[in-house]
């Protein structure tokens, strides 16, 4: 595994953004390699992400280059909803970060990397991140065949969920913009919470709201046409927690969802 690690000029955020990149070895310049992102890039060794793209990369069936980009100090900022703020102002970014992803980043890894095209994007993040890529890949279908949520910050609202007109089925952003959207039959999902994510209940049905809101979401997927069964794959880990360690444990099996299941 050959992993590098480049700076990117970006016009759209205004800062110099850090991408890490890992390509296999043995991948030669006539494949055509997958493409997998990540968000929240600077994680990725605390992730141990080297070891387990090289514990699995043996059994993978497809080969896969992927690219890490580390967030900045206005994390909060550019990630969230593109075009939809949450109710404390939190997002105003996020279209600027798409814009990244698709006029700045891609072209620079095609360059960089010396791959023109690639047999599929899968875009994955964790917490904030995790609903960052599926905002993207939600808005931009055609550019994706799968998206990894870590811990997904899908509680994502407009208004603040103690104002009395707060409505889970009417405020979560992301559920909404699934509601809104269009059914593309050959977008995949992945899912993963930990029953210990955080302790906050506010319907007070015994389910933290991490799962609920990931559960209502794949709810929402379902309705749009979306099978559970062969179009999501949800992993619950029944110790997990909101942290890397747990979602480093649950990479080995995005992986192999991504690369050889799906």
């Amino acid at each position: 595994m050959t992993t590098q690690q480049f700076e990117i000029k970006s016009d759209h955020l205004e800062r110099q953004v850090t991408i890490s990149t890992w390509t296999p070895k043995q991948l030669s310049s006539y494949e055509l390699p997958a493409l997998l992102l990540i968000n929240d890039g600077q994680q990725m060794e605390s992730l141990g992400l080297t070891d387990i793209l090289e514990d699995n990369i043996q059994r993978l069936t497809k080969k896969i280059i992927t690219v890490a980009i580390h967030a900045g100090p206005e994390r909060k900022q550019e990630y969230g909803t593109a075009g939809v703020l949450d109710y404390l102002g939190q997002g105003s970014k996020a279209m600027a970060y798409t814009l990244f992803i698709f006029e700045e980043l891609l072209p620079f890894v095609r360059r960089q990397l010396g791959y023109e095209q690639f047999s599929e994007k899968i875009f994955a993040g964790f917490s904030l991140g995790g609903l960052s890529a599926l905002d993207i890949v939600w808005a931009h279908p055609h550019e994706f065949s799968a998206v990894g949520v870590f811990s997904g910050s899908l509680w994502w609202r407009t208004i603040d969920q103690d104002d009395p007109a707060y409505s889970d089925d009417q405020h979560r952003i992301m559920h909404q913009l699934i509601r809104k959207g269009n059914y593309a039959s050959w977008l995949k999902f992945f899912f993963s919470t930990g029953t210990m994510d955080e302790t906050h209940d506010r319907n007070n049905n015994g389910i933290i709201d991490s799962i609920d809101d990931t559960l209502d979401l794949m709810k929402e997927l379902t309705a749009k046409g979306y099978d559970q069964h062969h179009d999501m794959k949800y992993l619950e880990l029944s110790d997990g927690k909101h942290d890397i360690a747990t979602w480093a444990r649950a990479m080995p099996a995005f992986l192999e969802w991504t690369m050889i299941t799906r």
